[in-house]
């Protein structure tokens, strides 16, 4: 399946974004090896025509039309908030019907775009993209792309439909099946409309929907957005409904599973290292009981006696530590909220979740029908414009995000974040609206406005780390900050960029004394400026042993497009530069919570980032137990062990106050006081065993 299309329509989560005089930012041209724009296929009158929508608007353009010499082709262009997509694809089938010839060629954010296949007349099968190459026997398999227009997966999945039971077995490697399920009518150009899902395994860490039509071929797909046939558009957020429902129902059988009265029964863990998030030590030979959903004894190894029919957990060289938060975590998704649980992670802030989602996560949990952390959630409020974000409320005017404030508020939800396009003089009203409200505000910061700019206007907490560096960031690049430019401004400049001037340390300073909060991400730059395709990027890497072999190649990005002859080790300098700067915020009292914006398996990786700009091991790890729970108003019932508090606790193998990455090592999974096996969570959440 194609690389973006089904882990982008499910989450939709795509990288987010005191100056002297500089030359005008210039925009992104696609490196020399790569096809331009210009170059790409143009659709003719009449070529079948799908849209990329969310319930923001409109996000991109993808049509398929037939050469003349026989050939498919598909045409895609999209912009995510300023993030760019050009592709093109020609695709030439034998007479089974498999791809034999397949040509991509374009960009995206994560790089070059160019992808071919053949097949020799040995039956030989031949592939290479930025990221990979090889050659195998084709025989029965089907080649699965790294990349290309999302549209043109519509051949595999009729594929699977045709396969049945037995499925079909992948280049370069793993097999894929479908399951067909129930029908459901939708009104569109021609009237209503006839649709089925089903879902396809094999290509992610979990079951994927789809929609098939009426003879069971390629209809579209729903998600926080939506590919569907232009016309159909007003259907997504419908279809999405279904199958989240459908979804649901398989989640709960996994809950239920798992939440029995047998795993609440008392848990001693004893002669353990234990992590005081509190007082930031790690405390040796500790003894910890675990009873009524709490903790309820903490004390010096051996000196608890286990109560009649506990079960009693041998600590020795292993770590006991708060459940560990990823305070960047955008929720909506049932499996990787499971996932989330598998590695370690009893808590979540979500920065931005639509409001249906949200209260379906929490009513669930609260049942006892979902396997997740438990969060608190944001809604995403921006201005009604083209680069808007997607699964946002947008607005017009001030009087209208004020009006959204009170929808986030009425709905019980946590916080309101503004994003990129706002207009700057509508951020006082609306955060005031907010704090009257008890709501916290956080957010990107809008064009036009720099992060100090957005913290005297009443945020509480400024997202990632691109948008504390437009502080220093030429003119150019502020104003264009609902762009590219929010990475493209950084990544030029960065590198340049004294940490240590007066300007910056006054701006430290400031924040340090409104007491704003920073939620870095690094790891979704990491990836973006420092990789060049021959490696999996360190957030992944202890993974790729583990996760799905598709999901393993489509880590593997080129980076993102160079431009105005800056190289790969520019990038890497702006992004030591990011690294440093989280550092020097730290230094100076910025409360720093741990966040990734991604699967939530980065999480380690952006401690470890942590540790790099110079805070403590012990420190770093505060930054994903209790200062997020301080954050969000929950520090006296989780994010440290201490009686009386919820049993939010992960057991780990080996020593945490040494290495870091030790916490990806999780044995057992306290929630709530249920006593979870880490492997068996792994298992049901598609990691095949224990990450390195």
């Amino acid at each position: 399946m194609r690389k973006i299309l089904l882990a982008s329509l499910l989450v939709a989560a795509a990288p987010s974004a005191i100056a002297a005089p500089h030359a005008p930012l210039q925009p992104a041209a696609p490196a020399p090896t790569q096809a331009t724009k210009e170059q790409l296929l143009t659709a003719p009158a009449g070529a079948r025509h799908y849209t990329i929508s969310s319930i923001a608007g409109k996000h991109g353009d993808i049509w398929s039309w037939t050469l003349p010499d026989g050939q498919i082709a598909y045409r895609m262009t999209m912009s995510l908030r300023g993030w760019i997509t050009e592709t093109d694809e020609t695709m030439t089938l034998g007479p089974d019907k498999r791809p034999i010839a397949i040509s991509i060629r374009g960009y995206t954010d994560s790089g070059d775009a160019t992808e071919s296949f053949t097949v020799d007349p040995g039956g030989v099968a031949r592939w290479k993209t930025s990221v990979d190459s090889g050659n195998a026997p084709f025989t029965g398999r089907r080649y699965n792309t790294y990349g290309g227009p999302w549209l043109a997966s519509e051949h595999d999945i009729e594929a699977l439909v045709a396969a049945g039971d037995k499925g079909v077995d992948l280049l370069p490697t793993g097999h894929a099946t479908l399951t067909i399920g129930a029908t459901h009518k939708i009104d569109g150009p021609a009237g209503p409309k006839t649709v089925r899902l089903a879902f396809i395994r094999g290509y992610g860490f979990a079951p994927s929907p789809v929609w098939l039509d009426e003879q069971n071929r390629y209809f579209g797909n729903a998600g926080g957005m939506s590919l569907l046939p232009e016309g159909y558009e007003k259907a997504g957020p419908i279809l999405k409904d279904v199958q989240d429902k459908a979804t649901a129902a398989m989640v709960r059988d996994i809950a239920n599973q798992f939440l029995t009265p047998a795993n609440r029964t008392p848990t001693l863990i004893d002669h353990v290292l234990m992590f005081d998030s509190i007082a930031g030590t790690y405390v040796p030979d500790r003894a910890v009981l675990i009873a009524d959903g709490k903790v309820a004894a903490v004390g010096a190894g051996g000196s608890i006696t286990a109560p009649t029919g506990a079960t009693v957990l041998d600590g020795r060289g292993k770590t006991l530590s708060p459940g560990l938060w990823d305070a960047h975590q955008h929720v909506g998704d049932d499996w990787s909220l499971l996932q989330n649980l598998a590695t370690g992670m009893t808590n979540y802030r979500s920065p931005g979740s639509e409001i249906e989602d949200a209260l379906s996560i929490l009513k669930r949990r609260a049942a006892g029908d979902l396997l997740a952390p438990d969060g608190k959630v944001s809604v995403v409020i921006d201005r009604k414009d083209p680069l808007a974000a997607q699964g946002a409320l947008t607005v017009s005017s001030a009087a209208e995000t004020i009006a959204a404030v009170d929808k986030i508020k009425a709905a019980g939800l946590w916080g309101v974040k503004f994003y990129t396009s706002m207009t700057p003089a509508w951020i006082a009203p609306g955060a005031a609206e907010a704090h009257r409200l008890g709501l916290h505000v956080n957010g990107h910061v809008p064009a036009g406005m720099r992060p100090l700019d957005a913290v005297r206007a009443g945020y509480d907490e400024v997202t990632h780390i691109n948008f504390i560096m437009m502080q220093a960031m030429p003119q150019a690049v502020v104003d264009k900050a609902n762009t590219a430019a929010r990475l493209e401004g950084p990544a030029k400049y960065g590198k340049d960029v004294d940490l240590d001037s007066p300007a910056m340390k006054a701006f430290y300073a400031e924040l340090a004394e409104r007491k704003t909060i920073i939620d870095p991400t690094l790891t979704v730059w990491e990836p973006l400026m420092t990789s060049d395709g021959s490696a999996l990027s360190p957030e992944y890497a202890p993974f790729a042993e583990v996760a799905p072999p598709a999901v393993v190649r489509g880590w593997k990005i080129s980076g993102y497009p160079l431009f105005d002859g800056l190289t790969r080790n520019d990038f890497r300098k702006s992004f030591a530069k990011m690294v440093g700067l989280v550092g020097r915020l730290h230094k100076a009292g910025v409360p720093i919570v741990a966040g990734t914006d991604g699967y939530g398996l980065e999480l380690v990786r952006e401690l470890e980032l942590y540790q790099q700009a110079g805070l403590s091991n012990a420190a770093a790890l505060q930054t994903a137990t209790i200062v997020p729970a301080r954050m969000t108003g929950m520090a006296d019932r989780t994010g440290s062990i201490a009686v009386g508090k919820t049993a939010d606790i992960i057991l780990v193998g080996g020593d945490v106050s040494k290495d870091l990455t030790r916490l990806r090592h999780v044995e057992t999974v306290f929630l709530d006081g249920y006593r979870l096996d880490g492997n068996s969570l792994r298992q049901a959440s598609g990691l095949s065993g224990m990450p390195k």
